[in-house]
């Protein structure tokens, strides 16, 4: 019979917690410049210990402070409006002169003297799509009622590139009425005479006629050019220019001059009609050269300075347990580890980016064709730093280098093997593919198998597949899709 009795026992234990402090500088480090600014604006609506440090625009002096403020005989202070008003305003404007023959319009001669205006580049304005394009065009249009209708149908039906997505039976079955195929067509053909040229087309062939059929009837080459659209555009796709100038009849300088005035005509009518607004690419790093070394710095004028309110942080009294009191501490210490979270951010940014640009160096000077093969580990070995972190700092972050502006996801990149022993970046094999195919002779383009040759040559051992498949990542055509005829 075995007894069972209560012991006590001490065991030692490593266990890793994730801190609110930790998870708060983890959560930081992975947000984009945007999200980190929103996330910035929250803490200080939410956090009354912290602000904004503007020391440095605190120092100017006020223009209208009150011990400055002009005074009456009573010693009121007067408005500071009331001295910008003039005496001599007229009752009433002559007929024949305007409001800047009496009054200088200050605000208009600034910004036509000086680029500190507000810039209308990029001004919010009203969504302009092409369905609000053309109903605007139908409204003006006289129709009745049930050709509006179906004009209306078609419009709906049009992709953002113009073309009709739908059949015409499909719209007659939509419009549950007593409707004949041929009305419908004759209302389409109503659509595809509105603007822009070309719209509400059922495919490619029919949307370069009816752009074609509103050139001048005196271009030249105009018949042959809507011979080639309407029957023999499979052969353009295809680029068999010695099958198109039997069909067509024409010498070898005609048909470019054909396919010339076909390639003039906008395959995507409908696209240019969308309006989105310009987003631009805020670096997070500068990199530049001086005095023939390379400098890594942080971009600070996309973040906000901060500080601790020194006003809120001296009313804390060390011994009072109050309410208020241990709401003013508890601020006071989310503001701190906000601020070193911030701290640690940046300064691991900037050494992951230090590191890449040490490793890249080539890159910056030779550009693509010169980049080193490099993954996270190489970085998170060489900063002491686990491979998640590199990943969350590289994540949707950018650099500005004189060769352009890069994520710094760009510049990690796998390798392949040279004769010579060493290494080749992958991005540097996409770079000489590109240049090849660049310098290709236009009527007989290099195919996957002689730039797998080519490169071989140079040492750098690749299959025809990986070529193939390096090529279609940069969207370029295999190479019966680029003979071109110059």
């Amino acid at each position: 019979m075995i007894s069972m009795k209560p012991s006590l026992q001490l065991r030692v234990s490593h266990n890793l917690a994730m801190t609110p402090q930790l998870q708060q500088a983890i959560r930081l480090l992975q947000l984009s410049t945007a999200e980190l600014q929103m996330e910035i604006q929250q803490a200080l609506d939410s956090n009354m210990m912290l602000e904004l440090d503007e020391g440095y625009e605190s120092e100017q002096p006020e223009p209208y402070a009150e011990q400055d403020a002009p005074q009456d005989e009573e010693g009121e202070i007067i408005p500071a409006i009331a001295a910008e008003i003039p005496e001599d305003i007229p009752e009433e404007l002559p007929v024949d002169s305007a409001w800047d023959d009496i009054y200088d319009n200050s605000m208009a001669t600034g910004s036509a003297n000086n680029n500190d205006g507000p810039q209308f580049e990029n001004q919010r304005v009203d969504d302009v799509n092409l369905r609000n394009h053309l109903l605007w065009q139908l409204n003006l249009t006289p129709l009745g009622e049930k050709d509006r209708m179906i004009a209306i149908t078609v419009i709906d039906a049009l992709d953002d590139d113009g073309y009709l997505s739908i059949g015409l039976n499909e719209i007659q079955e939509s419009l549950q009425g007593e409707l004949e195929v041929d009305e419908i067509e004759a209302v389409l053909h109503l659509v595809q005479a509105l603007d822009p040229i070309g719209i509400a087309a059922r495919d490619l062939r029919e949307c370069l006629l009816l752009q074609l059929a509103q050139c001048d009837p005196a271009t030249l080459w105009l018949d042959k050019a809507i011979d080639l659209a309407d029957k023999h555009l499979q052969l353009l796709a295809t680029h068999d220019f010695n099958q198109l100038q039997r069909r067509l009849k024409v010498t070898q300088d005609e048909l470019q001059n054909i396919i010339a005035l076909i390639q003039s005509m906008n395959p995507r009518p409908g696209a240019h009609i969308q309006r989105t607004q310009t987003e631009y690419v805020v670096p997070d790093v500068y990199v530049r050269k001086e005095r023939g070394a390379w400098r890594v710095e942080l971009n600070t004028d996309v973040f906000p300075r901060l500080k601790i309110n020194a006003g809120y942080a001296n009313m804390i009294r060390r011994a009072d347990k109050s309410t208020d009191n241990v709401s003013l501490k508890t601020h006071l210490q989310e503001a701190r580890w906000f601020i070193k979270s911030l701290r640690s951010r940046n300064e691991t940014l900037l050494r992951v980016a230090g590191c890449i640009v040490e490793r890249q160096r080539a890159f910056l000077e030779y550009g693509e064709e010169a980049m080193k093969p490099l993954v996270l580990h190489d970085v998170a070995g060489a900063l002491g730093l686990h491979e998640s972190t590199i990943s969350r700092v590289t994540t949707r972050k950018f650099m500005h280098t004189p060769r352009g502006i890069f994520e710094l996801k760009y510049f990690f990149s796998s390798h392949l093997n040279t004769d010579q022993g060493d290494t080749c970046s992958s991005t540097a094999i996409r770079a000489l593919i590109k240049k090849l195919i660049g310098e290709e002779p236009h009527r007989k383009p290099l195919s996957d198998n002689k730039i797998a040759a080519m490169l071989s040559r140079q040492g750098i051992r690749v299959a025809r597949r990986t070529v193939a498949k390096y090529r279609e990542a940069m969207a370029i055509p295999p190479s019966n899709e680029r003979k071109r005829l110059i």
